[in-house]
């Protein structure tokens, strides 16, 4: 790479990104998986899309985040894995400045969004488990639309000082990101400015953001539990408590690998570069590839029909 090993820039027109610094000689072979991830995912949350505007029995709140939930997958998995795939498949690592900047913004303006989509979720199972006859009166398709412009707003408006701070530093050490997408810490810290601002506001929207998130989730939970527990058999107890179950897997599997990046990046100074660059892109992978999956095993009105779309096609 001593071709891009430049150590003289001011405001680079362009970046070139390592793709998974160490693994060079496997990105072939990486490329595989990444690809019928993708594949995969977008298939599978456009089913999802199609099931519910089809069916008019999911025309339900449930269903309107779930969807909501399926098109933020879809920008997060677009956003980075063409490019991605460029790297690993043509050796194009070249990214435009503007272009980096926007991806990063995307990147991390929807994975803030998917939170506040689970937030709602969560807001969702709490009215229909602690109070179910008041569930359609609460939860009106114009209060579920108000919730999702303020889930997407608040997304958009914490993220945008990433690329308006990235933007007004000078990058005079080197144009080269060792990362497989423009992620924000990782661009910022090739300036030859201070970036404490950058990195206290990035610091601060992830304690934030997750914190106030997890303190919401973690509420309504324990309110759908105590109603839980209060139900007089043992088979409405795991009834009520099976709605619950697609969501909780889909919390985990979003938060889990995003915890574990942060904490590699934080405080993993001595683990391999390419062990945290692959962490980072399973945080960004693996969640749009098994959401469509939870939710279509688990829910009972989606398996039903995705079953009747096959059954037709088979006859």
């Amino acid at each position: 790479m001593s071709e891009y090993n430049t150590t003289d820039l001011t405001n680079p027109s362009t970046f070139i990104l390592l793709g998974i610094s160490g693994l060079e000689a496997a990105h072939i072979w990486i490329s595989i998986p990444f690809c019928a991830m993708y594949i995969v995912a977008i298939l599978g949350n456009f089913t999802i899309l199609l099931i519910v505007k089809m069916q008019q029995s999911l025309h339900e709140p449930m269903y309107y985040f779930l969807c909501m939930l399926a098109v933020t997958d879809l920008v997060m998995h677009t956003s980075s894995l063409p490019k991605m795939l460029s790297i690993f498949w043509f050796n194009s690592r070249e990214i435009n400045f503007s272009a980096c900047l926007t991806q990063m913004y995307f990147i991390h303006c929807f994975s803030v969004i998917e939170s506040g989509i689970f937030v709602a979720m969560a807001f969702d199972r709490y009215v229909a488990i602690c109070h179910p006859l008041r569930h359609s009166t609460i939860l009106t398709n114009s209060f579920v639309a108000k919730i999702g412009l303020a889930v997407v707003l608040r997304g958009s408006v914490v993220i945008l000082p990433f690329p308006f701070l990235a933007r007004q530093w000078t990058y005079c050490k080197t144009n080269i990101i060792p990362h497989s997408y423009c992620e924000h810490i990782a661009v910022v810290k090739l300036a030859c400015a201070d970036i404490r601002i950058s990195s206290y506001y990035s610091l601060s929207v992830a304690l934030l953001v997750t914190g106030l998130d997890g303190f919401f989730m973690t509420v309504s939970y324990i309110q759908i539990l105590r109603a839980i527990f209060r139900l007089p058999t043992k088979d409405a107890r795991l009834k009520a408590f099976g709605t619950c179950i697609s969501h909780l897997c889909a919390i985990l599997i979003f938060y889990t690998p995003k915890f574990f990046s942060s904490l590699t990046h934080r405080f993993g100074h001595n683990v391999p570069l390419h062990f945290f660059i692959l962490s980072a892109n399973v945080y960004l992978l693996v969640p749009p590839l098994l959401h469509p999956f939870i939710y279509g095993l688990r829910t009972k009105e989606i398996r039903d029909r995705l079953l009747q779309l096959f059954t037709h096609k088979g006859v």
